[in-house]
């Protein structure tokens, strides 16, 4: 039982890790204009748990695993996508899920969220919302500090190495954790998902 304990913890450590971020920080810290046939989701971490703790992004659209980046807290990436449906998942001690639906040449907003997991960690992403109502809006107090508060970072040569050394891995967790969230309610997913009027 020690030595399966030992071993499930060391797969966390892998995909979540306490060291250094690996992604590189950008000179100039403006947000990337969007092209206009395409849209872009501008991942945010800013949170006072498990900030010793890093998780990683994926856009899982169709079933295909295409990294986006490793989040470390107090920083932000820039992901420009093609409009239309998309998913995107984060990983760490487990793997969760978002929903979008995107516009071309607008921007979107998501947070990165801790909740403690078993022996790390685990990590939410939720929609930035144009509803006021949300728990997460772009109409907040909060909303301005999300963005000035995070460093926007890129891929490094040591991110895209990190990656490949745990895709077998990432894959494991999205195999496990997705059937959990195709069980999630309409409701649930809903409030789990950008839609078309959450651009700016």
């Amino acid at each position: 039982m020690r030595v399966l304990y030992v071993f499930a913890l060391l797969g966390t450590l892998l995909l979540t890790g306490c060291a250094g971020n690996p992604m590189t920080p950008v000179a100039d810290q403006t947000l990337p204009d969007v092209a206009p046939d395409m849209a872009q989701v501008v991942f945010m971490r800013d949170a006072f748990t498990g900030k010793a703790i890093t998780s990683s992004l994926y856009d899982v659209t169709d079933g295909k695993t295409q990294f986006i980046g490793v989040m470390a807290n107090g920083t932000k990436i820039a992901h420009p996508v093609t409009a239309g449906k998309h998913t995107f998942m984060v990983v760490s001690e487990a793997a969760d899920f978002m929903e979008a639906d995107l516009v071309a040449g607008k921007t979107y907003y998501a947070l990165v969220t801790p909740r403690m997991g078993f022996w790390k960690a685990r990590f939410s992403l939720w929609p930035v919302s144009n509803d006021p109502d949300a728990s997460h809006s772009l109409k907040s107090k909060n909303f301005q500090g999300w963005v000035e508060d995070t460093d926007l970072v890129i891929n490094s040569p040591k991110s895209l190495a990190w990656y490949e050394r745990v895709k077998a891995s990432v894959e494991k967790k999205r195999a496990e954790y997705w059937p959990v969230w195709q069980e999630k309610s309409a409701e649930a997913v809903a409030e789990r998902t950008l839609k078309p009027g959450d651009g700016l």
